[in-house]
């Protein structure tokens, strides 16, 4: 266990270094993907809570350990008792024996009659000759104070194997906690993978909606001059306008939503809001190549490569293991049990006002006998929780195969989608440059050019999208199949 000093100290280092880290990404920095999910996986508060539950989950390792080893304690206490004890009410007196050497052996000697020699009787009864005087004092005791204390040493011999299958519980819990941190991490670079991408997808269209309001424009700048010689109408310059105030204010939202996205990006990465980042791949023209998109998969591979599905093979073993404890409680317990008692006063040498005790070594053994099918009962719903936890593990894995064969055929796809348009925007492109020669030449109307424009910004809006949503369908594609590189830092 690390010490409270040594703590401190590296929550200080820490301190500096989250400090360090939040000064490099000032308002304006650059920073890459790997960047943005470094920050997330430092500074999301649920990965450093689910870090504090797998060290609570080694603590109950270490504590279900000890069950293995002798306990030892100690336990004592003071009583003020209001009287003492007196083993008689009075003074008492005793007939003494003497030895008779003709009998060879111990008799009362009795008061007899000097005439008759006989034994003289009071009220029938003969009086001794001799008599022994104890007085009540003699054995009267004083515990008003008594003090006492006990140290016990107890070793657990065979407890039905319920110290076992607590060992193993608190094992794979610890594995379990990891495996959910692990998913939980997956999650977070999910999550910032979604928000970097949306922030660069935005950003593009930016460049689209400033474009096309400078198209748009343009376009009344030329029919204003048009009517103005006559071979325009009036009506062109509405509706020429109408389109421009309409892609103004979509610029506007534009704007306004890649704001938002960028302090959405900052939030997930765990720095203030109002951190204006600038990405590395806001400005980027081109798309990277991604990994082969594979049509089928070995599912066997996926199942050991998922934390989720992991955890739930742990909660499966935990169960299993809770079936043995169950099962503890209709077995026999065995203990060796040592102690060494104290009091004073003590009774060990006659009555003496001091400390004095004694050890003493046994063996306690405790077997069920009859609990009217309690114990029968807990171990048939331990199983009935195994069974549970079984069945769900198997559902998880139908679901996984869905959800591989879904993720596979949305990559698949989102790479056509992107090839597709891709080839679109040369069309589009061309379309447009013939429509504002043909409007140049008077042999397109306005509504033509517009209409040109209209399918330029949609073909280019659609590539943007079909480019995020590949890097996206790969991400998400990944998780799935366990595959995601996710490197967590060690939290204290």
């Amino acid at each position: 266990m690390i010490i409270r000093r040594f703590l401190l100290s590296l929550f200080g280092l820490y301190a500096l270094g989250s400090f360090a880290q939040t000064s490099a990404v000032a308002d304006g920095s650059v920073v890459t993907l790997e960047q943005c999910r470094e920050m997330a996986l430092s500074n999301n508060k649920n990965l450093r809570k689910s870090a504090q539950q797998i060290k609570v989950a080694g603590y109950e390792k270490d504590q279900a350990f000890a069950a293995y080893l002798p306990a030892i304690d100690f336990a004592g206490g003071y009583m003020y008792n209001q009287k003492g004890v007196s083993v008689f009410g009075s003074d008492q007196l005793l007939p003494v024996k003497t030895f008779n050497i003709e009998k060879q052996d111990y008799e009362f000697g009795l008061v007899k009659n000097p005439v008759t020699g006989e034994p003289v009787l009071v009220n029938g009864k003969p009086i001794p000759e001799q008599m022994a005087y104890l007085p009540k004092e003699a054995l009267s005791y004083d515990i008003h104070n008594v003090f006492f204390g006990a140290v016990t040493l107890t070793q657990p011999i065979f407890m039905g194997g319920k110290i076992v299958a607590m060992n193993k519980i608190t094992g794979y819990a610890e594995n379990l906690a990891r495996a959910m941190h692990d998913n939980a991490a997956q999650d977070v670079v999910y999550a910032v993978d979604a928000a970097y991408w949306q922030v660069v997808s935005l950003k593009a269209k930016h460049k689209l909606a400033v474009s096309f309001v400078n198209l748009l424009d343009t376009l009344s700048r030329n029919v204003s001059l048009m009517v103005e010689q006559g071979v325009a109408t009036k009506r062109d310059q509405l509706t020429v306008d109408v389109k421009l105030n309409s892609a103004q204010v979509d610029l506007t939202k534009v704007e306004n939503g890649l704001v938002l996205s960028r302090m959405a990006l900052a939030q997930v990465c765990g720095l203030p809001v109002h951190t204006m980042l600038t990405l590395a791949d806001e400005d980027a023209e081109t798309i990277s190549a991604t990994a082969p998109i594979a049509k089928s998969y070995n599912m066997q591979d996926v199942y050991s490569a998922r934390e989720d599905l992991r955890a739930l093979e742990l909660g499966v073993k935990i169960y299993k293991e809770k079936e043995n404890i169950a099962r503890a409680s209709m077995m026999p317990n065995l203990a060796l049990v040592g102690a060494y008692t104290f009091s004073n006063p003590n009774m060990f040498n006659g009555f003496e006002k001091k400390f004095s005790g004694m050890f003493s070594v046994g063996a306690m053994l405790t077997v069920p006998i009859w609990h009217w099918g309690g114990n029968y009962n807990k171990v048939r719903a331990a199983k009935a929780q195994t069974v549970a936890a079984r069945l769900e593990l198997d559902n998880a894995k139908d679901m996984i195969d869905l959800q591989v064969n879904q993720a596979s055929f949305k990559a698949q796809e989102a790479v056509k989608t992107f090839n597709m348009t891709e080839a679109n925007l040369e069309k589009a492109d061309e379309n447009l440059r013939c429509a504002e020669v043909g409007f140049r030449d008077g042999v397109m109307t306005v509504d033509n050019v517009m209409e040109a424009q209209t399918a330029w910004l949609k073909a280019h809006s659609e590539n943007v999208d079909a480019r995020i949503d590949v890097y996206l369908c790969d991400v998400y594609l990944n998780k799935v199949l366990g595959r995601l590189d996710v490197s967590t830092p060690a939290f204290e």
